[in-house]
């Protein structure tokens, strides 16, 4: 009885082909069987219905010239009710659905340009999912999904675009230096406007508190001392500064040598030439 009949245990996510004397039977759903050998049924295979997964490189060139290497991924799984068509319809399923996404790819890449298929990679994939799926069918596949993973130029193509890339970048870097540099001088030339224009205001009022001084001085010396008058205060006053003015340049220890005449005769030319001085601007001021 048991040379007459074989147990038969079938897995879950798998068919197996059932033939007798030559010819299709049945498609064998999973679980236990009785094959009968005595009336002529045999197992022809095993058909997997779980996903599959082929990955196809193909080369190509794009539109202006780039040769490039498009690398596809196919998902897809044979149909349980249509078990014996994936099973006895095609010999070599990896083969031929590769055949069907190279000619896709080489009949849709060289019609864009290199940027163009890296921006339309869902739109080739689309192309490549359509065909294979109207060609499958027909053989008991069902094409779960089709995907362009990855699209590599040669790699002198991919310096080149780096290389055109880093240009672009320094460029672009270049302008904003130069860009930053020029406000950064327009800021100090603002700077160093309103820098002389306050320290000429400090210079405007330091002279005017020079002159409120000295008139002042001259005022009070005046009043404190009958007979004198204010060309002999402004003399005292002028030969008082002088020597002011000389004691500074000898505190100093940092400063330049200064050669002036000195002497009493001196002071009295110095004294005579600085009066002479304000009084010629003062004249010329009152022209104007």
């Amino acid at each position: 009885m048991g040379n007459l009949f074989c147990c038969l245990v079938v897995e879950q996510s798998t068919v197996v082909i059932k033939e007798r004397f030559g010819k299709f039977e049945e498609v064998l759903q999973p679980g236990c069987h009785w094959i009968p050998w005595i009336t002529g049924d045999r197992i022809a295979g095993h058909l997997s219905l779980r996903l599959q997964q082929l990955d196809v490189r193909c080369e190509t060139k794009t539109k202006d010239n780039v040769f490039v290497t498009v690398v596809a991924s196919i998902q897809y799984r044979a149909l349980a009710d249509k078990a014996s068509d994936a099973f006895y319809k095609l010999s070599n399923t990896k083969s031929q659905i590769q055949a069907y996404v190279f000619d896709v790819i080489r009949a849709s890449v060289p019609k864009l340009n290199l940027d163009d298929a890296f921006e339309q990679k869902n739109d080739i994939a689309r192309a490549v999912e359509e065909e294979l799926e109207k060609a499958m069918s027909a053989y008991g596949y069902e094409i779960v999904q089709t995907l362009i993973v990855d699209i590599e130029p040669d790699v002198h193509v991919k310096r080149a675009m780096n290389e055109i890339n880093a240009a672009a970048r320094l460029r672009v870097a270049a302008t904003e230096k130069a860009e930053a540099e020029k406000i950064l001088q327009i800021k100090r030339a603002e700077g160093e406007a309103e820098s002389k224009y306050l320290a000429g205001l400090g210079i405007a009022r330091q002279r005017q508190a020079i002159v409120d001084g000295l008139r002042d001085s001259v005022i009070g010396f005046s009043v404190n001392v009958p007979g004198t008058t204010a060309k002999d205060v402004m003399d005292m006053v002028l030969v008082t500064q002088y020597f002011d003015t000389m004691k500074e340049i000898g505190a100093a220890s940092k400063s330049s040598a200064v050669f002036i005449p000195h002497g009493p005769g001196a002071v009295r030319d110095v004294a005579t030439q600085i009066r002479d001085g304000l009084l010629q601007a003062s004249h010329h001021h009152t022209l104007e």
